[in-house]
């Protein structure tokens, strides 16, 4: 075995690179074009329609000691409402869960006497 390693084009092989130049780098108009053509997706983001959709609401933050999450399907009706009504008493939502759960047991037991 030889100590170094095999040259890539022979031995004696002088390589003249001095005519090479890179291409300029492709304008983005003409690589969405091509991409478009080809069949490929943009992964940009579409924009959000209005239709069927709610409307983004506010990032709510607090620091209340509950940590354990509760998701549920509802009806948009029922959502709309639930925010509502904790907007318009200043409860954070977990509050509002618990006043509606102690509100239902308290009316249920109402109606077994």
């Amino acid at each position: 075995m030889s100590g170094g390693r095999a040259s890539l084009f022979g031995q004696d092989t002088d390589l003249d690179l001095s005519s090479f130049k890179p291409k300029a780098p492709a304008k983005p108009e003409q690589v969405r074009d091509v991409a478009e053509h080809a069949g490929f997706r943009s992964r940009e983001a579409a924009p959000p329609s209005a239709e069927g959709e709610a409307p983004r609401r506010e990032p709510r933050r607090y620091r209340t000691g509950r940590n354990v999450q509760l998701n549920l399907k509802v009806r948009r009706e029922a959502v709309d409402a639930f925010y509502r009504l904790a907007d318009e008493q200043g409860w954070v939502l977990g509050e509002a869960f618990e006043r509606a759960v102690s509100a239902l047991d308290r009316e249920l037991r109402k109606g077994d006497r």
